[in-house]
């Protein structure tokens, strides 16, 4: 585990090159967890959309549905 007190600057070599290899790491993860975070919204976003549409659809098929229902009830004389 690297530390170094009050955030001071390690003045050892190989220390300086640990702490710099780390915050690559961490850059790196970082900038892997952001991407990560927007394609997951991006599916989400995807997903709300094709939900809507697929919502819609059923609705127009509910609506046809009842016209051909009511098409084949014979009507009553009144």
């Amino acid at each position: 585990m690297l530390s170094f007190g009050a955030m001071n600057q390690p003045s050892d070599p190989a220390e300086l090159s640990r702490v710099a290899h780390r915050l690559n790491e961490l850059r790196l993860e970082h900038r892997d967890l952001d991407l990560a975070i927007a394609r997951l919204h991006e599916n989400i976003v995807a997903d709300e959309l094709a939900i809507k549409r697929l919502k819609k659809r059923k609705l127009q098929l509910k609506d046809a549905i009842i016209r051909f229902e009511s098409a084949l009830i014979p009507d009553e004389p009144a």
